[in-house]
């Protein structure tokens, strides 16, 4: 009977803990992580992003499931021990990038095999910060939403800069060899081509995707 209880209150993502007195079962206890209100959110929008969803935990596997269930991620591993979390991470590597979210002192080496390391830090150890690439001061789930977001919006920005900037560095070259433009002309160009790339940044910034 008290192996039922334990497999139901698993199955409802909490963790039983059973007491004794004298080799006798005298009670259970169950306790359980609570999910953020927005930790379904911020995981719907991260897989609209295309980002593939892991939760790793040192949780049983029924209790897991029930929570990665609940929060709505794509993957659970389960019954991971802090040294083995390190081991996970570098096989998920081989199918892609992979970054880490963690607060924990555990997470620290963790945090440090993943591409990019994203420590909660309102409530995260030192070492899970020091270690840590991205630090996000709040530790509202929608906080890492806004800064992948951010990072995807800053990468587009970069890319379409180089762009414009080698294109018209290009044309100005073909044109200064056929002696049509001259240095004045070429430093006025060069001017603009700043000026874009600034102009194109604080467009962005001011509407982002």
């Amino acid at each position: 009977a008290m192996q039922e209880i334990c497999n139901r209150l698993a199955q409802e993502g909490k963790t039983p803990l059973l007491f004794t007195l004298d080799d006798k079962l005298i009670g259970v206890i169950a306790v359980a992580d609570t999910i953020k209100k927005d930790s379904r959110e911020a995981i719907r929008q991260l897989k609209n992003m295309g980002i593939h969803v892991v939760m790793l935990t040192g949780d049983n596997e029924r209790t897991a499931r029930a929570i990665g269930a609940e929060a709505g991620v794509d993957e659970v591993i389960a019954g991971v021990l802090p040294d083995g979390k390190e081991s996970v991470i570098r096989k998920l590597k081989e199918q892609g990038k992979t970054a880490m979210v963690g607060d924990g002192i555990n997470d620290a080496p963790v945090l440090t095999r993943a591409d990019v390391g994203i420590a909660m830090g309102a409530l995260g150890s030192d070492a899970a910060i020091e270690a840590a690439d991205i630090v996000l001061m709040d530790d509202e789930p929608l906080a890492l939403v806004d800064a992948v977001r951010i990072a995807k919006e800053t990468l587009k920005v970069i890319r379409q800069n180089t762009v414009y900037a080698i294109l018209i560095k290009i044309i100005v070259l073909g044109l200064a060899l056929c002696g049509m433009i001259t240095i004045k002309g070429a430093i006025i160009v060069e001017v603009c081509v700043i000026v874009l790339a600034i102009v194109n940044a604080a467009w962005a910034s001011k509407n982002p995707a």
